[in-house]
């Protein structure tokens, strides 16, 4: 698409809603402080912080084989996620591979001496699914509120969200 039919687009959209974006701007941040900030609170489970949910939830999601995931990506993650240095990164991953918590492991890569490979141990999988299993009981509880339309919306809209978002990054 050019430059100039995607501008008539969101000029032709733009007019369609009168102030869509200022009433989208209106339920983003109750919605992100509200369910969003609950939903994370459910996933740490008075365990972790928000930042080591962030990167358990990359190596699930993202990693090989939702297990392991190399450290600089995962930092390349979270700085477009959170204002978070190298070092807090360190200092996280390091407590989450400590007793008590033990939930990963930081290898060597074999393909570099310099970079590590953050993996889950067996305790880190046992947690995933109980942090994944306290996250959709959260929202189960939003979830059984809703009709099965308004669900399929719902789902709908997220996942234009996140394809537009997406974009962005590759803009």
């Amino acid at each position: 698409m050019t430059a100039k039919k995607k501008s008539e687009t969101r000029a032709r959209r733009a007019s369609a809603i009168p102030d869509a974006a200022l009433l989208f701007l209106e339920y983003y941040y109750p919605i992100h402080y509200q369910a969003g900030i609950g939903v994370e609170d459910a996933l740490r489970g008075g365990l972790l912080n928000r930042h080591q949910v962030a990167m358990l939830w990359l190596i699930h999601s993202e990693g090989r084989e939702g297990r392991e995931m190399n450290r600089k990506a995962i930092e390349r993650s979270l700085e477009s996620w959170f204002e978070i240095s190298g070092a807090a990164i360190t200092k996280a991953l390091r407590a989450m591979a400590m007793p008590p918590l033990e939930l990963v492991q930081l290898v060597e890569d074999p393909r570099s001496g310099r970079e590590k490979i953050v993996r889950l141990t067996t305790k880190g999988e046992a947690h995933m699914k109980k942090m994944i299993a306290g996250g959709e009981a959260y929202v189960q509880r939003i979830v059984d509120h809703m009709s099965d339309e308004e669900i399929r919306q719902g789902l709908h809209f997220f996942k234009r969200i996140s394809e537009i978002v997406a974009g962005f990054r590759q803009e």
